[in-house]
């Protein structure tokens, strides 16, 4: 009895204990509950208050909890400021115009920037100078030291579709191509083995399907002129000739593409243009732009100013020189050892002490009129997309194919056109950029034979005779109207390097490396040291007025007589550019902030986006290399995992790369939805 009666009261604590455990455990849970409650019902304001001390990465995360949460982390003023917090931007500058969204804008410049490094190609054996893209995005070409030319297919993984050693025609390399408008022809010209100087180059034309067969090749003086293509089937090359001590002419030719003809008297190339150079200068980097203005009136011409070559036009030096004029002290950037200089009229004094690489990834500055004509231009283009809308929906019948225009209706359908091109009146060195307007250009269809032989030999020592007696070359009013004067000129102020046109033909773009502020030149042959710097100027070409400027913008090393082309290039969204110390740089151009460094073992020569994305970049190098970099969403569509592919440098994790002093990113991505 008293064991049985021991056992059934211990059973009871028990069954006490166990209850009471419950309870506490319900009241527990109920209070937790009661907690959980109130995190779902607190005011969106006061969420908003806490995650506006979030990361991106952390909002992200959070969103994540619950539908509520999830809803707020969307909030677009959250987003504005993390947008500007992330990349530094100026609070000045407003959302891109056509875009609604700043989270979608987040993720444009985390996800859609060409970023990872999907290839590695090695076929080039030397310095690769140039890339370019056919207009369909389909290929792409590079020229390089070891004298051959490579067309690529673009399509991942990226391989070779035609090549030709270039050698075997005397080249001593390749340095620039080009694809004409209809991506059959390529231009590629170089510069040819035992050339005075080192000055004299050749174009050549190859037809790229079916066997890459080569058309035509053309005298190009001197050989960074690099050509143009001017319409389908017409190019421009140029020529060089001495007249005088430091004085000389270029010429500029347009010559067809195909070069075969039935009879000697076809003609197959004409003089377009004949300048006047000083101070041993000639007509460089030549381009070719549609105009998008009717010629402005003769009658407001401005005045020329007194430098010493007036003789070719307007030259407004005053409009993208430094943008301080007076005498006051002016910021220019030595880029060895992490230093800036502060320079006075005449030298270089003052070191400054800068921060990392990255200090060099400086915003490019607009000035409003850009500001208003990009507004502009986007509210046009929703116009123009409503009206597309409309006639698919009111058109019935389906359109006809284009008509095949004949080579003799080309040049007269061609419109009017801008001669850009880099030259000098102060020194042999580029610092001025040309404009010449191109208008009612007539190809002729047959050569008059003129004079015998005989007659054109006598001829030709009679006006020898006459020109050693008579004319002065020296005196440029006296010679006057035996050349084509340069429409306009502006003085940049220093070395160009590059140029590159925007998409639209509305914007130029120009790499230079600056003169001190003042200086005098004395010796034409003797040009003033040079910044170890690379500012970028942005010029419209409907004004010929600068409206961007962006000081500071990379670095290079080379001295004023050893300087050569850093090409960079311009899509709808970003600018790229190479640099001397051995990256690729890309920056946004509407905020105009660095967005990323792209790594190479040399220096970057060249870089390109594809036209029908912008997400693929190619970088070229000295290391021999050609790297392509494709974007975050790129790699998704791809099924790759971008962790398993080297990345760029992304300025927004700038603290990253200074802890780690490595070229590989070391943040994990967000995770967005793209």
């Amino acid at each position: 009895m008293d064991t049985s009666t021991s056992v059934k009261e211990n059973s009871g604590e028990k069954h006490e204990a166990d209850e009471t455990n419950n309870k506490s455990e319900d009241e527990s849970e109920g209070s937790t509950t009661s907690q959980g409650s109130d995190w779902h019902y607190m005011p969106d304001t006061v969420l908003l208050n806490i995650f506006q001390y979030l990361t991106p990465r952390e909002l992200t995360i959070a969103g994540e909890v619950c539908k509520s949460w999830y809803r707020v982390s969307h909030d677009e003023f959250l987003w504005k400021d993390l947008f500007y917090q992330t990349y530094k931007i100026d609070p000045d500058i407003g959302i891109k115009p056509g875009k609604t969204s700043w989270l979608g804008e987040f993720k444009r410049l985390t996800y859609h920037i060409p970023l990872i490094e999907t290839e590695l190609l090695t076929e080039h054996c030397h310095q690769v100078l140039h890339v370019s893209f056919s207009h369909n995005g389909k290929m792409f070409a590079t020229c390089s030291k070891d004298g051959y030319v490579f067309v690529w297919e673009s399509k991942y993984p990226c391989s070779i579709k035609y090549l030709h050693d270039m050698k075997t025609f005397n080249w001593k390399y390749t340095q620039f191509s080009q694809f004409n408008s209809s991506d059959t022809l390529l231009l590629v010209c170089g510069a040819l083995f035992g050339s005075f100087l080192g000055i004299s180059g050749e174009i050549a034309v190859f037809k790229l399907s079916p066997n890459f067969e080569l058309q035509c090749r053309i005298v190009n003086k001197p050989n960074d002129t690099f050509g143009a293509w001017y319409s389908e089937h017409y190019l421009l090359s140029g020529n060089l000739y001495w007249l005088a001590h430091l004085v000389n002419t270029s010429l500029l030719w347009l010559n067809k593409a195909s070069q075969e003809s039935s009879s000697e008297h076809v003609p197959i190339m004409t003089q377009l243009f004949r300048f006047y150079n000083r101070n041993a200068s000639s007509v460089r980097a030549i381009m070719v732009a549609n105009c998008l203005t009717p010629e402005q009136n003769e009658h407001e011409e401005q005045p020329s100013t007194s430098n010493a070559n007036g003789e070719n036009g307007t030259s407004t030096s005053d409009d993208v020189s430094s943008p301080c004029s007076d005498n006051s002290l002016v910021l220019v950037h030595y880029a060895s050892s992490s230093f800036l200089y502060t320079t006075l009229e005449g030298g270089f004094m003052k070191w400054k002490k800068l921060g990392d690489g990255f200090e060099y990834a400086t915003p490019i500055q607009y000035n409003q009129e850009y500001r208003e004509v990009e507004k502009e231009k986007s509210s046009k283009q929703e116009d123009d997309e409503d009206s597309d809308e409309n006639s698919e929906c009111n058109q019935s019948e389906p359109k006809e194919p284009p008509k095949v225009v004949e080579s003799d209706d080309e040049l007269s359908n061609a419109g009017e056109k801008y001669l850009i091109f880099t030259t000098g009146s102060k020194t042999y060195a580029p610092h001025q950029v040309g404009f010449k307007r191109i208008k009612n250009v007539k190809f002729p269809k047959r050569v008059d034979p003129g004079p015998s032989l005989r007659d054109r030999f006598k001829q030709k020592r009679e006006e020898r005779d006459q020109e050693r007696e008579e004319v002065n070359w020296l005196d440029y009013d006296s010679v006057a109207d035996q050349f084509d004067k340069v429409d306009h000129l502006i003085d940049l102020h220093g070395h160009i390097i590059g140029m590159a046109l925007s998409p639209d033909h509305r914007y130029l773009y120009v790499n230079t490396r600056p003169w001190p502020q003042g200086c005098v030149i004395t010796n034409p042959l003797q040009p003033p040291p040079i910044a170890q710097e690379i500012d970028i100027h942005v010029i419209d070409l409907v004004t010929l007025k600068q409206v961007g400027t962006m000081l500071r913008a990379h670095k290079a090393y080379t001295p004023n007589n050893e300087c050569f082309y850093i090409f960079l290039d311009v899509c709808d969204d970003y600018v790229a550019s190479g640099a001397e110390d051995k990256h690729g740089y890309i920056w946004d151009r509407h905020y105009g902030i660095c967005l990323a460094k792209f790594p190479h073992a040399g220096v970057v020569n060249s870089v390109a986006f594809n036209p029908r994305d912008p997400e693929f970049l190619i970088t070229t190098s000295d290391d021999h290399t050609v790297k392509v970099w494709r974007s975050r969403a790129s790699i998704r569509s791809l099924n790759f995992e971008e962790d398993s592919f080297p990345r760029g440098m992304e300025v927004r994790h700038r603290r990253k790369f200074r802890q780690t002093g490595t070229n590989i990113d070391p943040l994990k991505t967000i995770k967005f939805p793209i």
